[in-house]
């Protein structure tokens, strides 16, 4: 369980704690947003790896690029340059989409 209990606020879940972190830090809210949309790409980089069945290294190899610039990628230690991304993507047969973001009136 993920809590402070002196608080009196016992979450249970990692929405609750999302939650809690956007109604009481818009600073920290922002970063929750951010590692939360950069986990989405590379879990769709890392899915579409495993789907071809591509190690770490082959993908490096198509791509041109080192074989620890794939590593940190997927392990979260580093964030890719765009051009990087969309080399990686190209060769996994993936398209980066960019669209307005939704907002609330």
């Amino acid at each position: 369980m993920i809590g402070f209990p002196e608080r009196g606020n016992n979450m249970t879940t990692w929405a609750d704690y999302k939650n809690q972190i956007r109604t009481s830090n818009n600073e920290l809210a922002e970063d929750v947003d951010e590692i939360e949309k950069i986990s989405k790409i590379v879990g769709a980089m890392i899915s579409q790896r495993h789907n071809l069945n591509l190690s770490q290294r082959e993908l490096a190899d198509l791509c041109h690029i080192p074989h620890s610039s794939v590593a940190r990628i997927e392990s979260g230690k580093s964030s890719p340059n765009l051009s990087t991304l969309l080399k990686i993507f190209n060769q996994l047969g993936l398209s980066l989409t960019v669209q307005p973001i939704a907002t609330s009136s």
